[in-house]
């Protein structure tokens, strides 16, 4: 029979027109290994801005209960052309109680439980998802547990590979966000020392406050030189970088190339043999990447998402993040929101101008 319920769709038309509503319709009943959530929580990452506001004129779009219509920065709609007429669900994870289940052992088990989940449409009344994609979350709220997924996960698997590949310390871009204060705290618990780059003074004192040792402001006008130091002390050469465009990772690449050069006994015009890497991960800023390659020949930048990271460290590693996780909830792994809203309330024109700044500390959580 399926069950009836809101949902929140993406719709890119070939003109740029996007349309994001709240449409009515009917969640199938679970099968197999599928269960069904009735969402009470789940929060707005970056990554779900994709979908909501990249390259959006929010300021002058047409507002209205559950709909907004707006129109597409050129460049973005022509990034986006693959999705050009699809209706597409929106929203990465969530958390809530499991309603109904199909008939596998593992979806049984969950029935009536409080769960976090995966479903990549959790803006809505219910999600459809795959029972190996939730943790029950005992006596959690589903404000706690909204957010156990993304950032936790992939604050774990930048200290995973880091260790995969040899290293003892790593560098962090925009690092006073609820991701980087994950890490942190993760490194802190793991041995790791931890490069902490931020922008803003007020954010040196934030991670200062939680313990770390080695944060540089991007603001300050001997940043480069702090960075290397930073760098020299900890012996960090590999690098993540939410922000993807401008000039963030190569910075980081000149400040490690500075480093292992003023190491070397003997110049080089190839500059050091020093491996240095830098890992992209988000785009806060959705411009070019600007490299300039005066680090050696041993670099390179990449691209990291979650899900490739769990699906190459396997079932084994992925259990033990997912348990490390539930065990933090309310400690390493805790997230902050600035403000709740509803499912309507997500598409006012106050929210969505605020949320879409992606400003550090001002996230939004979702409650249908």
């Amino acid at each position: 029979m399926g069950t009836t319920g809101r949902q929140l769709r993406s719709t890119l038309d070939a003109d740029g027109v996007l349309t994001l509503e709240m449409v009515e319709q009917v969640f199938a009943q679970p099968t197999g290994n599928q269960v069904l959530v009735r969402i009470e929580a789940a929060p707005i990452n970056p990554s779900d801005l994709f979908l909501l506001t990249s390259g959006a004129d929010l300021a002058n779009a047409e507002y209205g209960p559950g709909k907004v219509v707006t129109r597409l920065h050129p460049q973005a709609a022509a990034a986006q052309a693959a999705r050009v007429g699809q209706s597409l669900p929106v929203g990465n994870e969530g958390a809530g109680t499991v309603v109904a289940t199909g008939d596998s052992a593992m979806a049984r088990a969950l029935t009536g439980q409080r769960v976090a989940c995966v479903p990549l449409h959790a803006y809505g009344d219910y999600a459809l998802c795959d029972a190996a994609m939730c943790l029950p979350l005992g006596d959690h709220d589903a404000a706690t547990g909204a957010s156990s997924f993304v950032n936790p996960m992939t604050a774990l698997g930048f200290a995973e590979t880091a260790r995969m590949g040899g290293h003892t310390a790593l560098i962090h871009a925009a690092a006073a966000s609820n991701l980087g204060q994950m890490l942190v705290r993760i490194c802190a618990e793991d041995g790791l020392a931890l490069v902490n780059v931020v922008r803003r003074t007020e954010q040196v004192d934030l991670l200062r406050g939680l313990g770390a040792a080695h944060v540089v402001d991007s603001s300050a006008p001997d940043f480069e030189p702090a960075l290397a130091a930073a760098i020299a002390a900890t012996g960090a050469f590999v690098g993540f970088d939410p922000i993807g465009g401008g000039t963030t990772s190569d910075v980081c690449l000149r400040a490690m190339e500075r480093v292992a050069a003023s190491r070397l006994t003997q110049f080089s015009r190839y500059g050091s043999t020093q491996t240095k890497t830098m890992y992209i991960y988000g785009r806060l800023d959705t411009g070019p990447t600007v490299l300039t390659p005066s680090y050696g020949f041993g670099w390179t930048v990449s691209g990291w998402l979650l899900t490739p990271f769990l699906e190459r460290a396997g079932l084994e590693v992925m259990a033990r993040m997912r348990a490390r996780v539930l065990a933090g909830l309310t400690t390493t792994f805790a997230s902050h929101y600035k403000r709740q809203v509803s499912l309507d309330g997500m598409l006012e024109r106050e929210a969505m101008l605020d949320y879409a700044r992606m400003a550090t500390g001002e996230k939004y959580l979702v409650c249908p």
